[in-house]
């Protein structure tokens, strides 16, 4: 079964958990910038959390279906329509032959997920189909999609109608949103009171958000520790000798505005890092849509471990919830 692109939306692409293995040769793990999203997504249908899916920013692709399918939208609420009809968010419906998935307005979030029983099944590269347009890997020839594409499925293996992931176990990054920040092998660099600052501060998402990273605006510049700069470091306080780059980790040249590097991102680089996003709140930032107020909040070990729990214990919860 096929499923043909009629349009594909501001940027849409085929993502799936990544290819995990390759960083270290610069290739990051890449795949969906809301995991959580994708996994419920293909869990509603049926997929192995894993597969393959769309991942739509800010406004919906148009689908055409050759064959029947079972659907679920998850992320951002971006409302999907079946031939004009309102269909749920988090939810899963049918899909006939001939009929065509659209989508209204985006109300909260930036990013939706969408999974077709069956999974998208394009070829892999480096073990995932997920599409990395910089390097011209997975998806569809490496790229976002375009209209005429066709999307080949693969064997649907279940996924009723009607099953819906409850809104209490949903997880939004509210507003302002709360991202829990490790401080990183660089906080001697600033002084105790930019750092305090830091986390005291209000910050908002600027325009430049996109795979690779969020840069945020509107903090107190840091104040750096006097050095005798390393070489090969350059004059700058903010550089550092190159080193390699945390998934996660926040980077801020010239100390006046964060870049948190998400999946895309580069692999190492010459900036000094505030700290390291913690791996349960990473999703959030996927969600997040420019201009959007966020604080950072300063944890330890044993925080990001128990957030860790906990978002293993709300997914074993959705597991069990739509197993039965």
């Amino acid at each position: 079964m096929t499923v043909n692109v009629l349009s594909p939306g501001l940027l849409t692409t085929i993502q799936d958990m990544g290819r995990p293995g390759y960083y270290h040769l610069g290739i990051p793990i890449g795949g969906a910038m809301d995991r959580m999203a994708l996994r419920c997504a293909n869990l509603l249908v049926g997929n192995d959390e894993n597969a393959a899916g769309l991942e739509a920013v800010f406004t919906g692709p148009e689908l055409e279906f050759n064959g029947e399918a079972t659907v679920a939208v998850t992320g951002a609420e971006l409302p999907p329509k079946l031939d004009g009809e309102p269909m749920a968010c988090w939810a899963s419906f049918k899909v006939r032959a001939g009929q065509v998935l659209s989508f209204d307005y985006l109300r909260t979030g930036a990013r939706a997920y969408i999974a077709i029983s069956g999974g998208i099944d394009t070829p892999k590269s480096l073990g995932s189909r997920s599409t990395y347009a910089i390097g011209a890997l997975g998806g569809i020839d490496g790229r976002a999609l375009a209209a005429g594409d066709i999307l080949p499925l693969g064997e649907a293996t279940g996924g009723a109608e009607g099953r819906e992931v409850p809104s209490e176990l949903r997880r939004s990054p509210g507003n302002p949103a709360a991202l829990r920040v490790l401080p990183g092998l660089y906080w001697h660099r600033i002084t105790e009171a930019s750092g305090e600052r830091f986390f005291e501060e209000t910050w908002k998402v600027a325009g430049e958000a996109d795979r690779m990273g969020y840069r945020f605006q509107g903090g107190t510049p840091l104040e750096f520790i006097d050095r005798e700069p390393p070489f090969g470091a350059g004059s700058d306080p903010s550089n550092i000798t190159d080193a390699c780059y945390p998934y996660g980790s926040i980077q801020v040249p010239g100390g006046t505005e964060p870049i948190v590097l998400h999946r895309d991102a580069v692999s190492g680089g010459g900036y000094f890092m505030i700290g390291t996003i913690i791996a349960a709140d990473m999703d959030l930032i996927g969600q997040l849509q420019p201009h959007t107020q966020t604080r950072f909040i300063k944890t330890d070990m044993h925080g990001a471990l128990a957030a860790r729990k906990d978002r293993s214990r709300t997914l074993n919860a959705i597991r069990e919830m739509l197993s039965e």
